[in-house]
């Protein structure tokens, strides 16, 4: 398994990261995700990603289950909370840690900054980066990020807040895939910035969750292959099944993609990624799980609460 730094944190991680959504899901039992995520353990796949959210914490819970044993030192652990709040986030990381059974998470993300407001919310007084940074601290956590999927504008804006407050992420997560290449790019406007920062690259969405596979112009394969082609340290893909894992093994260890086959991948695409109907992150609201359940965030701020008292 080919390894790739994580940024500038001195930290090597592997190519490919194993999703922490797919893994939790109730078609597959928890005695055969801990048989995969141990398996993909023992195959060089360190880069383990997970959410609080993710399936009402059973994702969490199987993942604790895998690191058992000698599995926790072959384990880059990933997860994120929702929390905007200090008081939410802390919350909600004591419970992640619970569940994952480990002293010390090594990422902690933001999860899904998919508004321009949340940047703004987590950055404020009593915001939730207050509860990171004391759980950096505290050495609950080692690594800080942010997720999201919406627009790059919005991760600028997120990167742009922590400048004007003296702070610079460790890592961020955002869809990288060969359609962005085409429609309100993160590609073309974030990664770029992201590398010249020093800030490890967590690609995500590079088959849109199963969705640009239904265009019939690109195979899953070519879509892995075409994300590790970029400067990532890890793209994260959902995997729940041994045939999905060796797919996942067989796109890290292929040679990488040739200028030509980039360029080809590119135009055949262009058609069909115009307009974003397969990115339907980015346009519409099937992934925003924030959005339907905004209680994770902690609530309304308060100037809000307050003007909306009778």
């Amino acid at each position: 398994m080919p390894v790739r730094k994580l940024g500038r944190t001195g930290v090597n991680v592997s190519a490919i990261g194993l999703g922490g959504s797919h893994i939790g899901k109730s078609h597959i039992s928890s005695r055969e995700a801990v048989r995969i995520m141990q398996a993909a353990l023992d195959r060089g796949v360190s880069f383990m990603d997970n959410s609080w959210d993710y399936n009402d914490g059973e994702s969490e819970r199987r993942l604790g289950r895998a690191l058992k044993g000698e599995y926790r030192d072959k384990a880059f652990v990933m997860t994120k909370v929702d929390g905007r709040t200090r008081k939410e986030a802390q919350k909600q990381l004591d419970q992640s840690l619970k569940r994952l059974g480990i002293d010390c998470i090594d990422l902690l993300q933001h999860h899904e900054v998919i508004r321009f407001e949340d940047a703004d919310r987590i950055f404020g007084e009593e915001g939730a980066m207050e509860a990171f940074i004391q759980a950096r601290d505290e050495g609950k956590i080692r690594f800080v990020g942010f997720t999201g999927h919406k627009h790059p504008a919005i991760h600028l804006y997120m990167l742009e807040t922590a400048e004007k407050h003296g702070f610079q992420f460790d890592a961020v997560q955002l869809p990288l895939n060969v359609f962005d290449w085409h429609y309100h790019s993160f590609e073309h406007e974030v990664l770029p910035k992201l590398v010249e920062s020093g800030i490890g690259v967590l690609g995500m969405k590079s088959i849109g969750g199963g969705v640009l596979i239904k265009s019939n112009v690109v195979a899953p394969l070519e879509c892995l292959r075409y994300a590790l082609h970029l400067p990532t340290s890890v793209v994260i893909t959902g995997i729940d099944s041994m045939e999905i894992l060796e797919q996942a093994l067989e796109a890290a260890q292929s040679e990488p993609l040739a200028a030509r086959e980039v360029a080809d991948m590119r135009e055949k695409t262009a058609e069909a990624a115009r307009d974003g109907r397969f990115e339907l992150f980015k346009t519409s609201s099937i992934f925003d799980s924030t959005a339907e359940n905004p209680e994770w965030l902690g609530g309304e701020p308060e100037p809000v609460q307050a003007l909306a008292s009778p």
